[in-house]
């Protein structure tokens, strides 16, 4: 059974590779969905898969890559979607 899940990610987390880790991250562990940056500096996504799956990326997007510094992530379940794969948006 897959889950989805919308969250948002405050800190230093934009211009430190953030979009392209997570994306690494989330093929690696097969979650689909897109993450983007926000005007505000934050980033936000959504996330489908497995329960581990989804428990895998939360813990890696809670640190995000050695240049980041997150402050907050708010993970919070969403309706479901079809996701082809995972993108990174503009």
């Amino acid at each position: 059974m897959d889950y989805t899940f919308h969250f948002y990610v405050s800190g230093r987390v934009q211009g430190v590779f953030f979009r392209q880790r997570t994306k690494q991250h989330a093929d690696l562990f097969g979650v689909k969905g897109w993450v983007r940056n926000l005007p505000d500096g934050r980033v936000e996504g959504m996330a489908q898969g497995s329960e581990r799956a989804l428990q895998l990326l939360r813990d890696w997007l809670e640190h995000g890559p050695p240049m980041a510094s997150v402050l907050r992530l708010d993970w919070n379940p969403a309706q479901a979607q079809q996701f082809p794969g995972f993108d990174v948006l503009n």
